[in-house]
């Protein structure tokens, strides 16, 4: 994530520019680079679930350790490409939050404000105790 633009209760907004260099882009494909699902996946996650969800336990979690994130699942559509160098914008709206569990409603669009992917993703969050 470069920047979270927005964070409340019931959601979340940030961005990230995918790097021209990073090493995902030589074997997916060859002179026609895009993108893999798996990292737009992971990307709506870490903006959309792991940032909410630290701001909604931001109460319980202690300063030294810090929360346990573990994805649990995740549904996502597939729609337009993202390319090298691309800046895209991830934006997640909270589902629901109880017994440390977060769903999320989210959508990815590209640098042009086009919906890229959308999907729901979900996760448990825990404090460690000591």
């Amino acid at each position: 994530m470069d920047e979270l633009t927005a964070v409340s209760d019931e959601g979340a907004t940030g961005n990230y520019t995918f790097r021209k260099e990073a090493f995902f882009y030589d074997g997916h494909f060859k002179n026609n680079p895009v993108t893999p699902g798996v990292i737009l996946t992971e990307t709506m996650a870490q903006i959309g679930v792991v940032c909410l969800g630290i701001y909604l336990m931001r109460d319980n979690l202690s300063s030294i350790h810090g929360p346990q994130i573990a994805l649990t699942s995740n549904q996502i559509d597939f729609f337009l490409p993202v390319l090298p160098g691309e800046k895209v914008m991830v934006v997640s709206h909270k589902d629901y939050f109880r017994f440390s569990k977060l769903k999320c409603t989210v959508k990815l669009f590209n640098a042009r404000d086009e919906l890229a992917c959308r999907g729901s993703i979900s996760g448990m969050i825990k404090t460690i105790d000591l």
